[in-house]
């Protein structure tokens, strides 16, 4: 009888240790997931805004390039 206390006790302290390591794995888990996704949103507002900012220039380039050369005529 005592020994089976014993091994229940022991059981049930490994499976309350397990449950809490396996919830703070799980807790780290979706913490890096968040992170991740907010890290992919923000390089994609980057790229995007990036590609925004090449196009202004490239127009603004343009648009000077035309202006000097009708002032050359």
């Amino acid at each position: 009888m005592i020994l089976t206390e014993n091994s229940t006790k022991a059981r049930d302290q490994a499976e309350t240790a397990f449950s809490r390591t396996q919830t703070q794995f799980m807790a780290r888990s979706r913490t890096i997931s968040e992170i991740d996704a907010v890290a992919a949103e923000r390089d994609a507002k980057t790229l995007r805004l990036r590609e925004l900012r090449l196009e202004k220039e490239a127009a603004a380039t343009a648009k000077a390039a035309a202006a000097e050369k009708q002032t050359k005529r």
